[in-house]
């Protein structure tokens, strides 16, 4: 059974990682030493909270169970769980890339897996 998780990060960036052959995160994750993921509870918070008003994103889904030991659960924002990746995402745990556009109530999601 898989474990989706998700990733929001600017379409520029994304394309940069396809190029690649690898995602080594977006500067906040560079600066935290880790990959910042969301669960499928969590990242519309997380878009909410750290993407407010951005456009030209993309919402990766990510197969956790193909990380290894590298994927950790760590409590972060109110106590909850999140999942961080100690190590760049090799492309082929990637489940599908859809755009994440901005809508007048915020961004719009596509129905997730783990919802």
């Amino acid at each position: 059974m898989s474990q989706i998780i998700y990733k929001i990060a600017p379409e520029a960036l994304w394309r940069e990682a396809e190029k690649d052959g690898r995602f080594t995160g977006a500067p906040i994750d560079v600066a935290d030493g880790f990959i910042h993921f969301s669960t499928a509870a969590q990242v519309r918070e997380t878009a909410a909270r750290h993407f407010a008003a951005q456009t030209g994103l993309l919402l990766i889904a990510i197969d956790g169970n193909k990380l290894g030991d590298a994927l950790k659960y760590e409590v972060s924002r109110g106590g909850a769980l999140f999942p961080h990746l100690y190590a760049p995402l090799a492309l082929d745990a990637v489940v599908w890339v859809k755009p994440l556009p901005l809508g007048a109530g915020g961004h719009e999601f596509p129905a997730l897996e783990g919802e």
